[in-house]
């Protein structure tokens, strides 16, 4: 496994995102994930799913310590008062102490970016989150959010692929030590059927998932997290760590992403670019 340096902690560069995962479903997924070597998990207030996600981990043999859990505070609630009680939910909900990342999950302007943050580096501060940063934050707002928290800014989750570039954003990232996580990493089965990713993973003898996944994790400072209700799914995303992209590989894959964007609600910040 590949890791990515997360202000001082190595996380696992794949992990494994619950979007859209409810129920028993969830669990089983969850404790299929782990039991097949995943140490990373994403989840968020407004999947509805955070006790599945808290079940499964609890239900596993795994130390806390050894798993990376991920959430998100939900865009309706990023008033301070509002982030500590929702937060405070979050725990009770995942049955942990605290979590390794905490991110604000959407901007949401009319909120001030510093009360929000504020709340954050609080809970921080009394140890309920080794970690805090954002999502679906384009430069201007990482901007303000480095200079209101500075280097507490871990990481920003965004939709990352193949086929959408996020020049802008990683430009930002590296230059402050910021950890970039593309979620939709595989653009939602949108590189099916691509010729050019179809050859690459031809001569890897891998599928195109596998081959999208690897350009991610190859890249500096880059996270993914794929999300799957499939088994078969879950092994092959992870099954990537026994190849590897080589210059042609780079320069015929390096020249593909462009603007197809998966996720853009009416709610979406004005995007770089």
């Amino acid at each position: 496994m590949i890791s990515v340096d997360v202000r001082g902690r190595k996380v696992p560069a794949l992990g494994f995102g619950t979007w859209r995962l409810s129920g028993a479903t969830c669990v089983c997924m969850v404790e299929t994930a782990l039991r097949l070597g995943y140490r990373h998990i994403d989840t968020a207030q407004v999947y509805g799913n955070e006790a599945e996600v808290g079940r499964a981990v609890a239900q596993s043999s795994l130390k806390r310590a050894d798993i990376f859990i991920t959430t998100k505070v939900s865009q309706t609630s990023l008033r301070a008062a509002q982030v500590r009680s929702s937060f405070a939910q979050s725990l009770d909900r995942l049955q942990t102490p605290y979590v390794d990342l905490l991110l604000i999950h959407w901007p949401d302007e009319r909120v001030a970016l510093a009360e929000t943050l504020g709340a954050m580096r609080e809970l921080k501060a009394a140890g309920k989150t080794k970690a805090i940063g954002v999502s679906n934050f384009p430069v201007r707002l990482m901007e303000q959010a480095v200079a209101i928290a500075g280097d507490e800014i871990a990481c920003n989750q965004v939709e990352y692929h193949l086929m959408l570039s996020q020049a802008p954003v990683l430009d930002f990232a590296r230059r402050y030590g910021i950890a970039v996580t593309a979620y939709c990493p595989l653009a939602r089965g949108r590189l099916m059927g691509h010729k050019v990713v179809e050859q690459v993973a031809r001569k890897h003898g891998k599928t195109v998932s596998q081959v999208g996944l690897r350009w991610l994790v190859e890249q500096e400072g880059v996270l993914a997290i794929p999300k799957t209700s499939s088994e078969q799914h879950a092994r092959e995303n992870i099954a990537i760590f026994d190849f590897a992209l080589d210059a042609e590989d780079h320069r015929l894959l390096d020249a593909l992403p462009g603007a197809s964007r998966v996720v853009s609600p009416s709610f979406a910040p004005r995007w770089d670019g």
